[in-house]
């Protein structure tokens, strides 16, 4: 998975506009084992199933947006907190 560097530059957090950044593999390694236990859910609150390829950081790293067949899910309510339960450090 890869976004250009222009395209990243222009995308920011819906719901506070700050920048994102590419998640690194340690953080998507950690989401992953979550998700294989059941224990994620995404800020609507709905169990995430599949398990991650990508994702972009907001920048005070509290929350990811996953990335999906190279679509960002840029939505609210797709975002993952990342102080979640079951997630550790």
């Amino acid at each position: 998975m890869m976004i250009r560097g222009d395209l990243l530059k222009m995308l920011v957090c819906p719901e506070n506009q700050t920048p994102l950044e590419l998640a690194a593999g340690e953080l998507l390694e950690r989401l992953n084992r979550a998700i294989a236990a059941g224990q994620l859910q995404n800020k609507a609150g709905q169990v995430i199933e599949r398990s991650l390829d990508a994702g972009l950081l907001r920048r005070d790293q509290r929350v990811l947006y996953p990335i999906v067949d190279d679509i960002p899910m840029m939505l609210v309510d797709e975002g993952i907190w990342l102080d979640q339960p079951g997630l550790g450090a």
